[in-house]
């Protein structure tokens, strides 16, 4: 499955981190991303929203927040 470039659910986002890009989806990497994705301070966000929007942005949020309920036990 080749997901859209800008994935629009949860499934292609999750397909396209563990999959295509080869990210293991741990809890401390979901943490680290919200951590940055919370901070409306930090350039990579800033970055981000400028190229995505701030609708992408608030999904992505999502997306990592639910990872994580998904996984809690992951490492």
């Amino acid at each position: 499955m080749k997901t859209p470039v800008i994935p629009q659910t949860y499934q292609q986002w999750h397909h396209f981190i563990t999959v295509e890009c080869g990210i293991p989806l741990t809890r401390a990497f979901a943490e680290e991303r919200l951590d940055v994705w919370s901070n409306p301070g930090a350039d990579e966000r800033r970055r981000f929203e400028q190229l995505y929007g701030p609708a992408h942005l608030t999904r992505v949020r999502k997306w990592f927040a639910q990872a994580l309920e998904q996984n809690p036990q992951q490492p």
